[in-house]
């Protein structure tokens, strides 16, 4: 029942914010050809040897409103997918929401999204692992801090108003899902950051950025923040009744923290508070022990992905260089369970954050738009092949209780189900006792 220690994983892009005060639907998978050529990107899959795929439905298709779906393109393409015993990690959420709910400030958003993600769970009872929220902390900067997509404020207000609506909504998806899927694993992909000072007089900025950047995670996993922190979240709207919500509800115990990492997470701070990337300083192996130091969950590196240059070869020399990083989270004593190159094929105006609507072609892909495998593409196909017996080898102990799709409804499966149903009722009751001083 168990899969093998070990999770790789490519990812089909699906971002789907808006632009232009709403009125522009910046639609990842419209612009990559997905909608066309969804049947062939699983193809891919198959010939890539790859089992795990960061994958949802388009959320501004499916959801039309309040208990209203259209569920016609997810009940082909999730049902291909059952039928290939792809595991896919499904992202109910990837930095936008439907018109009618109009962007992150909307105070209903968490209730009426934990709606959608339990009827999405009773849609498709075998879809065991989820990303609820894609990237919370960069949804909600990029929507309510520098005023790129959605609400398109930027003020710190409207980013804490984002944000804890944003967590919210997936702390209480997790439940919702929960009620269905008992054994359900989360995946939580956040971008993973630092910030260095680029002078001595930047000091205090940079750390006042590296304990904000933390926020998401914080509120998530029930994990008191910082002391400025929480002064930062009640000074800009949040109450004491909502910050106790994210204490009193964590599911970290169903959780592996995903974190990603590009060349660009790390970040140099100016004595005024201006940013700018700083390239790879640390790289992702500090940066996620760093996370996990905090945390101390499982983890997975949920994203990651270079331009095929001039050269021809940055992109595969990047996965080797993550992989490398990879390999001595593990040797350092992380436990961490996957590694995704994201995504599958190339995207469209990545390189301006989906900010601008230039049509851009970014050849980030395993596979370019025409869907001809890229080097890199080759490269991860071999590292797969080459790693994937080896791994497991080094811990027999270490397994995700993943169950395939081919396995959901034995015996075994309804067992595993039964035993994390009665747990999750049984941490439930110490919880309610522990609340009650009992």
């Amino acid at each position: 029942m168990t899969a093998p220690w070990f999770m790789f994983a490519t990812g089909i892009e699906n971002s789907y914010p808006t632009i232009k005060n709403g009125t522009v639907r910046v639609d990842e998978m419209d612009k990559c050809g997905h909608y066309k050529h969804w049947r062939r990107d699983f193809e891919l899959l198959q010939e890539l040897d790859i089992r795990y795929l960061r994958y949802g439905p388009p959320i501004h298709r499916v959801w039309l409103g309040q208990n209203r779906y259209d569920w016609s393109f997810p009940d082909e393409t999730f049902g291909v997918l059952k039928s290939l015993d792809v595991v896919p990690i499904v992202d109910l959420c990837h930095f936008g929401v439907p018109d009618w709910i109009s962007n992150f400030q909307n105070p209903d958003f968490p209730a009426l999204f934990a709606q959608y993600a339990s009827a999405f769970a009773r849609r498709f009872p075998w879809v065991q692992l989820y990303t609820p929220v894609n990237e919370m902390f960069i949804c909600a900067t990029f929507s309510a801090a520098y005023g790129w997509w959605n609400e398109q404020l930027s003020n710190d207000k409207a980013f804490v108003t984002a944000l804890k609506h944003i967590v919210k909504a997936n702390v209480l998806a997790m439940a919702a899902i929960l009620d269905v899927r008992p054994d359900a694993i989360f995946i939580q992909s956040e971008s993973s950051e630092y910030f260095h000072a680029d002078e001595p007089d930047a000091i205090k900025n940079a750390e006042v950025s590296n304990a904000r950047r933390f926020l998401s995670l914080d509120l998530n996993y029930g994990r008191r923040v910082d002391s400025e922190m929480y002064e930062f979240l009640v000074d800009n709207g949040m109450t004491r009744e909502e910050y106790h919500f994210f204490l009193q509800n964590h599911l970290r115990q169903h959780c592996i923290m995903g974190n990603d990492y590009y060349v660009t997470n790390e970040h140099r701070v100016a004595p005024d508070g201006r940013t700018w990337a700083a390239g790879e300083i640390f790289g992702y192996a500090e940066i996620t022990r760093q996370y996990y130091d905090r945390y101390r969950l499982p983890v997975m590196h949920t994203e990651t992905n270079l331009a095929q240059g001039p050269n021809g070869d940055e992109a595969e020399i990047w996965l080797r260089k993550e992989w490398a990083n990879v390999l001595r989270v593990r040797n350092s004593g992380v436990p961490i369970v996957g590694f995704t190159w994201y995504s599958l094929t190339d995207q469209v105006d990545w390189d301006t954050a989906l900010r601008e609507e230039n049509g851009r072609v970014n050849p980030l892909g395993l596979y370019d738009l025409d869907r001809n495998i890229r080097p890199v593409g080759t490269a991860y196909q071999q590292l797969i092949q080459r790693w994937r017996r080896v791994l497991p080898t080094q811990s027999v102990c270490l397994t995700v209780p993943v169950v395939r799709p081919s396995q959901f409804g034995t015996t075994q499966s309804d067992h595993q189900q039964a035993e994390a149903r009665d747990l999750r009722q049984g941490t439930s009751a110490t919880q309610t006792m522990a609340d009650h001083g009992g």
